[in-house]
């Protein structure tokens, strides 16, 4: 009977500690669960991948190192969003991203994208081994060193691309005939100006043209240095050339439109959560009659300026229709890691008339072809033509 009670006495102790423990336990699955949810949608789901990863670590025969299935998982997460704009970085992809800000890295000199499931050759850079092999923007990318890509990442088809100055890589192409063609290119050191400017030949300097092939750190500074030096020179009408353009930086491309189109919206910008954001120009007025040449290699950056251009009716495009990249990309370094993160698509851009130009691209005002080996720029001489109608025009009363 003195044991019983005092049995019913240690029990009558540890009950109410024992329910608060299962009343906790059972609190703190409540809200991991929650916090599961916030985090990626699904507690769920999360839950089996959770599951998947203690499988793996109970049954698989072998080591297992920790850092590469963090990161094999992420990147199978964001390659399952089927954007090929949105993928992982490692440390390879950070360097990449730096060279190419910076206007130079290791490769043949040819930018590509994805479009109807085929890599297509967007631009091809004057005088790199690309362009000296004959490599042409239209063309698909079939395979690299005899590896078919169709079902590879972007960056995993650029990586395979690029590599050591002076190594060889195997392109196999198919051109807009559906020719299929095998080339062999010497990679080299790739340094691709970003802005350049001269008076156009014949004009008495009354025509000022600039090149801008890509987006980079320093383009708007380099662009506005130009702008002064022709404009010093007399320039009454600017070409600004952004043929096989791929893009790059959009903060760059928006200072440049602020040199060009009037007071208003560029380009807006709307992301996941329905919040729009505007970037503007504070010009007072256009300083000059513009032509800007456009074609299929002219993407991302370079149509938000070719889109202000049009809408704005700060000048003309002439050329033909542009790629049509109209998405935004940030990236997102891992907690606790300095070279290795996320390239996520965060946005749709939208002109200033309120048109988002992706996988549709931005149609030129005058439609010029250039023909394939034409001895002369077609696309240039009318742009030029068509300024010189502008400034030697003169009103009769």
């Amino acid at each position: 009977m003195f044991v019983m009670q005092k049995r019913k006495g240690f029990i009558g102790k540890v009950l109410p500690y024992a329910i608060g423990a299962v009343f906790g336990f059972a609190l703190a699955l409540f809200f991991i669960g929650i916090q599961l949810r916030n985090l990626t949608g699904s507690a769920t789901e999360a839950t089996k991948f959770l599951y998947a990863l203690g499988m793996l670590r109970r049954h698989f025969d072998g080591q297992l190192d920790n850092s590469k299935l963090c990161h094999g998982a992420i990147s199978g997460l964001l390659k399952a969003t089927g954007d090929p704009y949105t993928v992982f970085l490692d440390e390879k992809d950070f360097k990449a991203i730096e060279e190419m800000r910076s206007g130079g890295f290791g490769g043949i000199g040819v930018v590509f994208g994805k479009r109807n499931n085929a890599y297509v050759v967007i631009s091809v850079l004057d005088d790199t081994p690309g362009a000296k092999a004959g490599v042409k923007a239209g063309d698909k990318i079939i395979a690299v060193n005899g590896k078919f890509i169709q079902d590879m990442h972007m960056d995993e088809v650029a990586y395979a691309i690029r590599g050591e100055v002076g190594t060889e890589v195997e392109i196999t192409l198919l051109d807009k005939n559906k020719k299929e063609r095998k080339v062999k290119i010497v990679r080299a050191m790739i340094k691709a100006p970003s802005v350049i400017g001269k008076a156009v030949e014949n004009t008495n300097d009354k025509i000022g043209y600039i090149r801008i092939g890509q987006f980079n750190d320093n383009t708007a500074q380099d662009f506005h240095n130009e702008l002064v030096k022709l404009a010093d020179k007399g320039m009454q009408g600017l070409i600004l050339d952004l043929r096989y353009n791929p893009g790059g930086l959009m903060d760059q491309a928006v200072m440049v439109c602020r040199e060009l189109v009037p007071k208003g919206v560029i380009v807006s910008t709307v992301q996941k959560n329905g919040k729009m954001y505007e970037e503007k120009s504070y010009l007072d007025k256009v300083r000059w009659p513009l032509v800007v040449l456009v074609n299929e290699g002219s993407a991302s950056a370079s149509e938000i300026v070719a889109g202000a251009v049009k809408d704005t009716k700060a000048g003309v495009l002439i050329g033909t229709k542009t790629f049509g990249k109209g998405s935004v990309q940030a990236v997102y370094p891992l907690e606790g890691e300095k070279n290795i993160g996320m390239k996520i698509t965060i946005a749709k851009y939208y002109t200033p008339s309120g048109v988002c130009i992706n996988d549709i691209g931005i149609e030129p005002d005058i439609q010029v072809e250039l023909p394939d080996n034409s001895k002369i720029d077609t696309q240039l001489e009318a742009a030029k033509k068509y300024l010189m109608d502008k400034v030697n025009k003169v009103d009769f009363i």
